[in-house]
């Protein structure tokens, strides 16, 4: 995955010009341009509501006792979000304010968690382990089990699906 990186960082910009481009023929070039910075603007407010309403939400668990993991993810989401909304087009717009939607940034998270695997001293490894690869690229059984590394903490656990 880390080889598409810089793929992406040439495709997105030339896909969101062919759109902005495309809509700015329909509705014209003024529109088109004071449609993406009012974008900006209001997912910019929503973020701000939203940040700060996860701000209370892992405070209040953190008062209860609670690790705020979620909200931690969340808050990534949200940064994300916020870069997204900033970028001028409209697909990252789309997917900025998908972002901002707490039940679509929900399950985002939850299936890019679904997708990792912690590893070692809390890395993280894609499920290519699950599909028999090392982190090298060695193919290995997927029965045989990772090899454990470091020290033991010893902690409860408790799974909120």
């Amino acid at each position: 995955m880390i080889r598409g990186w810089p793929l992406l960082f040439i495709l997105i910009p030339l896909v969101e010009l062919y759109v902005i481009i495309v809509v700015g023929e329909q509705i014209g070039a003024l529109w088109t341009v004071l449609l993406v910075i009012f974008t900006a603007v209001v997912g910019v407010n929503l973020l701000r509501f939203q940040g700060m309403s996860t701000l209370q939400r892992a405070q209040r668990n953190m008062a209860q006792g609670q690790i705020p993991a979620m909200e931690m993810m969340e808050g990534v989401a949200l940064a994300v979000a916020g870069v997204l909304l900033i970028t001028p087009g409209f697909i990252t717009d789309t997917i900025g304010f998908l972002c901002l939607i707490p039940a679509t940034r929900k399950a985002i998270i939850r299936f890019l968690m679904s997708k990792a695997t912690v590893v070692g001293y809390g890395s993280f490894q894609q499920s290519a382990q699950q599909q028999g690869q090392t982190w090298e690229g060695e193919a290995r059984p997927v029965d045989e089990e990772a090899p454990r590394v470091g020290r033991t903490i010893e902690g409860e656990c408790r799974r909120e699906d």
